[in-house]
């Protein structure tokens, strides 16, 4: 391999292009890491360390000549490889003034790709031992943070007394709830309910029995007729049938 656990950015708003680095370059031992625009470029590079980074040039937001500058201008051992499609003398020299190790232009072969990774690293000058400065985004990025940040406090700031209210308010019950659960439980292990049950249920069967009485009193006469009834009309049939 000619490159063990070097690490590459690829920045390329085309995701196609990002996996193509990734086929070509994972292949040789890169561990390649993709961006689709240059500010998420510049948070990548700020959370991690890396050996070299390739960039388009043209990208929403910001292009990838500045990023080329912000990279260089901060970090002047970290190679920089363009790759563009839309390669023309102008940006060819901005590039170069700006100290970038190689311009490609697309379609890229596999081979220019290997070439340019090995030849951008073997140039480069080593890192410092000091902190490295970090990258600031572009301005558009941090007034887009800006407002969100300050919805989050403006809620936090409403949202803080009625939680407090709410904790004041409901825990007196919650209190008294868990107590009441408590007695409860207490209450129905104890020997005095089990005797105060028995005495309602003799109650209970003491009201209900005349009803009881009563419901047999009516209903069993009807149901006698009945069976009479059912048994006169069977003796009839048997009849009817031996004849």
């Amino acid at each position: 391999m000619s490159a063990v656990l070097h690490k590459v950015l690829v920045v390329d708003d085309d995701p196609v292009v990002g996996k193509s680095f990734d086929r070509v370059l994972s292949r040789e031992g890169y561990i390649v890491v993709t961006a689709r625009n240059g500010d998420e470029a510049l948070s990548k590079l700020n959370d991690g360390e890396y050996d070299m980074v390739y960039t388009d040039i043209k990208m929403p937001g910001m292009d990838g000549l500045e990023l080329a500058e912000k990279v260089k201008a901060r970090r002047s051992w970290t190679p920089v490889v363009i790759i563009t499609g839309y390669g023309t003398e102008a940006n060819e020299k901005r590039a170069r003034a700006v100290g970038v190790s190689d311009f490609l232009r697309k379609p890229l072969s596999p081979e220019m790709i290997e070439a340019s990774a090995r030849h951008a690293l073997e140039a480069a000058p080593p890192a410092p031992v000091t902190a490295e400065p970090r990258l600031e985004p572009t301005a558009s990025t941090a007034e887009a943070e800006a407002p969100e940040s300050g919805w989050k406090s403006a809620a936090m700031l409403v949202a803080g007394p009625l939680v407090g209210l709410a904790y004041i308010v409901l825990v007196p019950f919650i209190g008294l709830a868990l107590l009441a659960g408590a007695g409860l439980r207490a209450l129905f292990k104890a020997k005095a309910v089990s005797r105060v049950l028995g005495f309602v249920k003799n109650v209970a069967l003491f009201v209900a029995a005349p009803f009881l009485g009563l419901v047999y009193v009516v209903v069993l006469p009807f149901v006698g007729l009945g069976m009479l009834l059912w048994m006169g009309v069977r003796n009839v049939a048997r009849k009817a049938k031996a004849n």
